[in-house]
C-alpha cells in the first residue's frame, strides 16, 4: 500500500498537477494595502468565516479585471477584529475568511494559483491598528505594463543657432 502511494504521489509530482489551492506563481502581497485600484473590501459578521450577503457582486468586477488581463494577480487580505479572540483564534479565523473569498473569486473563473489568501493579523501594517472583521481583496497592476502611465520626457533644449558667432570674455 505504501509503495502505491509513493508510486502515485511520484506520478503527481512529474505531471505538473499542482494540488488544489497550491500558489506556485512568484508574486507578493506585502505593502498591497496602498493600493487604491481594483479594490474591495467586504464586511463579516462576528466570529463568522462564511461569506456575507452579496460578497459575490462586489468580487465579479474584481474577477472580470483579473480575467482580462491575465498577468494580473490577486491579494485576499484576511482580518479579525480585536473583539475576536486571542491571537492565534484570531489569526485561524482571518486565514479562513480570506480563502473563502479566494475560493468564490476561483468560482467566478479567476486560476486558483493566481490568488494569494493571508491572513493579517494585529500589528502586521504599522500605523493601521486593528482592522474591522472582514477581507480586503486587491487585484495588482500588471506586470506586463507599468502600474502608472509614464511622465513625458522632457523637451531637449533648443540647439544655438549657428549663424551667430558666440563670443567668450575673460
Amino acid at each position: 500500500m505504501r509503495l502505491r502511494l509513493a508510486l502515485a504521489l511520484l506520478l503527481l509530482a512529474g505531471s505538473g498537477v499542482t494540488p488544489l489551492g497550491a500558489q506556485p506563481r512568484d508574486f507578493s502581497c506585502v505593502g498591497v494595502e496602498e493600493l487604491e485600484e481594483d479594490t474591495a473590501s467586504l464586511r463579516f459578521a462576528r466570529n463568522a468565516d462564511r461569506l456575507p450577503e452579496g460578497a459575490a457582486a462586489a468580487l465579479a468586477p474584481l474577477a472580470e479585471a483579473a480575467r482580462e488581463d491575465h498577468h494580473r494577480n490577486i491579494c485576499v487580505l484576511g482580518y479579525a477584529a480585536a473583539e475576536e479572540g486571542g491571537a492565534q483564534t484570531a489569526s485561524r479565523l482571518a486565514a479562513r475568511r480570506a480563502r473563502a473569498v479566494a475560493e468564490e473569486l476561483s468560482r467566478l473563473g479567476v486560476e486558483r494559483d493566481r490568488i494569494r489568501a493571508e491572513a493579517r493579523t494585529r500589528g502586521f501594517t504599522p500605523g493601521r491598528g486593528d482592522r474591522q472583521a472582514g477581507v480586503r481583496v486587491i487585484v495588482l497592476p500588471s506586470l506586463d505594463r507599468p502600474a502608472r502611465p509614464e511622465a513625458p520626457a522632457p523637451a531637449p533644449a533648443p540647439e544655438p543657432d549657428p549663424g551667430i558667432p558666440i563670443r567668450y570674455s575673460p
